[in-house]
């Protein structure tokens, strides 16, 4: 079971739908592991340009990264453009996976593509000399 920490670079997007009639797009992505998300700052066109980092706690077999991408609206609710999700496993094995085009998908169809890079750290072990250390620290007496 990996325990570390899922760094995410949010790189890009190109080609995602364009959902208002009558305004442009101002995409943001909220990203989610878990119980925990975080959310972009909002870019503007449908080719946004975001290089933002986030970070998320691992600490348990969870392997995936759910990536909703919506359209922040002014006077309405905001609208969903699409979603990713990447599986997360070759991370855990690499340690880190270089800037990947996923694709967006909404209603099963193709609404453009979402560029990430990722980067896993594992939870430093303790090894036997720190444990033996440790505990020599404790007893009183040498053998």
């Amino acid at each position: 079971m990996p325990r570390g920490t899922l760094e995410v670079i949010l790189v890009s997007a190109k080609g995602l739908a364009h959902i208002d009639f009558l305004s442009k797009t101002d995409p943001y992505v909220i990203l989610t592991y878990r119980t925990q998300q975080h959310r972009s700052s909002v870019a503007k066109g449908s080719d946004p340009l975001w290089n933002e980092s986030f970070l998320f706690t691992v600490s348990d077999s969870e392997s995936e990264l759910n990536l909703r991408i919506m359209d922040k609206d002014t006077f309405t609710d905001d609208d969903f453009v699409g979603e990713a999700i990447i599986f997360l496993e070759p991370v855990f094995v690499n340690g880190s996976v270089p800037e990947t085009a996923y694709v967006v998908v909404k209603d099963e169809k193709y609404s453009g593509e979402i560029k990430v890079a990722l980067t896993f750290t594992p939870e430093r072990g303790r090894g036997i000399d720190e444990e033996e250390e440790e505990i020599s620290k404790l007893r009183p007496w040498k053998e």
